[in-house]
């Protein structure tokens, strides 16, 4: 016959759990226990809970009800909330509430209530169990104020992006005699910084310098990229002999400050207009920039030829396209960047470069003020589909055409 194999801890752990005295387990369970009368007169309570309350039993049992271990606001919940529904649906699931003391602490608890029933139905006593819930207090608490912490840097962060914009950005379009100029720049993410950038200024005498480009990227070295575009081809409009030697300029200044891992470049457009009898003659260059439209005032729409130019700052000498167009008394020309044709429909598809011509063809003749207006409320329309920043900037004469006087 074989020795009877001995027994291995395991064995011994499951046999103390058999053993395990019942009172003792109620008694120092790790929660708390009380079973009460239904006025909620306390009528058993376990150590456990005794200890957290710093109390004794002699004091609570048959002397207080469990109302009177709250807090006043947990009092006023219990009696408003807690019992009604306890008496409704003869149990109550995990209720936070907050004990006192003897000492006058505050203990957050998690409560389950059940009511317990004779045999014919009718309820005899409220059993109770008692979870601490100090720990997860503290953990919302932390979590409430990491929330608010967050919300106040969300903010700071808001206030500081719009600032920073606000410089790269013209507070108003200066106003040019004759013309009817607008913009409009949307915003796709309040957390960071665009990259577009535009502007309208004088030069001389009848003579204008506007521009509209996308720096490459997002956030605060986007910005510092964008603030050079701005200021570079504001000064080299002042002495530069064309719209293509004033882009060649910032092609320059660009590629001096070339990093491989930090690649600062963008697409443009600048033009210059002139103010000559009856229309405004305007010469665009292009360095990679999608192509303008223009907004006839007989009611059609056409890009202009600007194909084929480069991205500014990538290559020495890159190609610089450049076209001339008249204006006639009720055209716009229309500059954007490539956030509205980018932008996904409800479809899930891109918006796209004839879906754009195809509204300016509805639009036209359609004032700058107006077509800008209506682009923003597209925006608008396409909510979180605009993923982009997106920049607009219409030129318009004034005049006759198709519906205007």
């Amino acid at each position: 016959m074989s020795a009877a194999p001995g027994r291995g801890p395991e064995d011994r752990a499951a046999a103390t759990v058999l053993e395990d005295d019942a009172e003792d387990l109620y008694e120092h369970a790790p929660c708390g226990y009380l079973s009460t009368l239904m006025d909620g007169t306390i009528a058993r309570i376990n150590t456990t809970l005794l200890e957290w309350l710093g109390r004794t039993s002699a004091e609570l049992v048959g002397v207080r009800r469990f109302g009177d271990l709250l807090t006043v606001g947990g009092r006023l919940y219990h009696e408003t909330h807690f019992a009604p529904l306890l008496q409704m649906q003869g149990e109550v699931n995990a209720i936070a509430l907050e004990l006192r003391t003897a000492d006058g602490q505050r203990l957050p608890v998690l409560v389950t209530s059940v009511v317990r029933t004779g045999g014919d139905g009718a309820p005899l006593l409220i059993r109770t169990t008692v979870v601490a819930a100090k720990d997860r207090r503290d953990y919302e608490t932390e979590l409430l104020r990491a929330h608010r912490a967050s919300e106040v840097e969300r903010d700071r962060l808001h206030r500081l992006n719009h600032l920073l914009q606000s410089t790269l950005l013209p507070p108003a379009l200066e106003t040019v005699p004759g013309l009817d100029a607008a913009a409009h720049y949307h915003i796709a993410s309040l957390d960071e910084v665009g990259g577009d950038v535009y502007d309208l200024f004088p030069l001389a005498a009848g003579r204008w310098g506007f521009f509209l480009g996308d720096v490459c990227g997002k956030g605060a070295l986007a910005a510092t990229i964008t603030s050079r575009v701005r200021y570079t081809l504001r000064s080299a409009a002042v002495y530069a002999p064309g719209p293509a030697a004033v882009l060649e300029h910032l092609n320059g200044v660009l590629l001096e400050a070339y990093n491989p891992g930090d690649p600062r470049f963008c697409t443009v457009l600048y033009g210059q207009l002139v103010l000559s009898g009856g229309g405004v003659e305007i010469t665009i260059a292009s360095g990679g920039h999608p192509a303008p439209i223009l907004l006839r005032g007989n009611g059609s729409a056409a890009y202009l030829p600007t194909e084929g130019g480069q991205l500014i700052g990538v290559l020495a000498g890159a190609v610089i396209v450049t076209t001339t167009v008249t204006l006639c008394p009720g055209d716009t020309l229309l500059l954007y960047t490539d956030g509205l044709t980018e932008a996904r429909t409800s479809t899930g598809g891109l918006f796209g470069e004839q879906a754009l011509l195809s509204l300016a063809e509805t639009l036209a003749p359609v004032s700058a003020t107006d077509v800008v207006a209506g682009l923003a409320d597209l925006l608008h329309t396409l909510g979180s589909g605009v993923t982009d920043d997106t920049a607009l900037l219409a030129l318009h004469l004034p005049g006759a055409g198709r519906g205007q006087p």
